[in-house]
């Protein structure tokens, strides 16, 4: 029998390794990312949890590389490893351990879009047809064979957490498609054209800093984008941070005044914002620190 080691940190894995353990695969090791290490991850899932509740071995760690967690997968002799949702860079020493092949995730149709922050990219950059891509992981980034893809739209009104919810129904419908294949050695693997390969860039907190000389639609664009489960966009009021976090664009035919001031303020807390062709419509926004009055006229930063 094919015995698995499946390493994970997300809400992404968690889905793989419920979806996996509902084909029948039996996993003989989840390695899961250490609660007191997730700080700096957005969408961390615990999921030695679920290995908890499906009783299966399972070893928290801090660095996926260190000896523990060596020693403890050299021990399984693994026929495959799936890794999936993890930030961390994987040794070779680990992706070798695997007697037939390591498997990895990534939510764009590679060799397209290699690399991080692949939702907001999505859509920052206007995405609307995509695909997931599993494939075979060797040390490149994302550069590894093809098993499959499978195909998911973006709509314009998506918001980052809307599209991480269709990106992890694709994955979950890819892995429910390969898994027969991976399993009883059938894969017809597609080689990656590397001339035909782009690259996304990391993408950092800051960047969600709203830029008011944008246009309407391009600062709602990056409201989106960077949403949960990511730090936000965002805009300075009085020295303070404030996180927005839904917004709407209307037309501005009523108000004279200059990008990021406040139009109005209504009842329920809404803000009307000054864009340079329209009104931002903040209707959920997060203040850091206590709450406080926001004021016509005053202006954003």
């Amino acid at each position: 029998m094919n015995k698995t080691v499946f390493i994970g940190s997300v809400l992404s894995s968690k889905i793989a390794l419920e979806t996996i353990i509902e084909t029948g695969v039996q996993i003989d090791l989840v390695c899961s990312l250490d609660e007191s290490s997730s700080k700096n991850v957005s969408d961390y899932y615990p999921i030695h949890d679920i290995a908890k509740q499906n009783d299966i071995p399972y070893l928290k760690f801090k660095k996926i590389n260190n000896e523990e967690v060596l020693s403890k997968i050299k021990e399984i002799e693994p026929d495959f490893i799936f890794v999936i949702g993890l930030s961390q860079i994987i040794s070779k020493e680990i992706l070798d351990m695997a007697k037939k092949y390591s498997i990895g995730f990534h939510p764009t149709p590679l060799p397209t879009f290699r690399g991080r922050a692949a939702l907001p990219w999505m859509i920052l950059l206007g995405v609307r047809d995509s695909k997931v891509s599993l494939f075979k992981l060797d040390q490149g980034m994302d550069s590894g064979d093809i098993i499959c893809q499978y195909p998911y739209q973006i709509e314009e009104t998506d918001y980052a957490m809307d599209l991480y919810n269709k990106v992890c129904i694709a994955m979950s419908l890819a892995l429910k498609q390969c898994i027969p294949s991976i399993y009883n050695d059938s894969v017809e693997f597609i080689k990656q054209n590397h001339d035909e390969a782009t690259y996304l860039l990391i993408r950092r907190p800051e960047d969600g800093k709203i830029d008011w000389n944008l246009t309407g639609k391009e600062i709602k664009t990056l409201i989106r984008a960077a949403n949960k489960p990511y730090p936000g966009a965002f805009a300075y009021y009085k020295e303070i941070k404030v996180i927005f976090w839904k917004a709407d664009l209307e037309e501005n035919e009523k108000y004279i005044g200059l990008p990021g001031q406040i139009a109005w303020v209504s009842d329920n807390g809404e803000l009307g914002i000054l864009t340079k062709d329209s009104m931002l419509v903040v209707k959920e926004y997060s203040v850091e620190g206590e709450p406080f009055a926001f004021y016509p006229g005053h202006k954003f930063k």
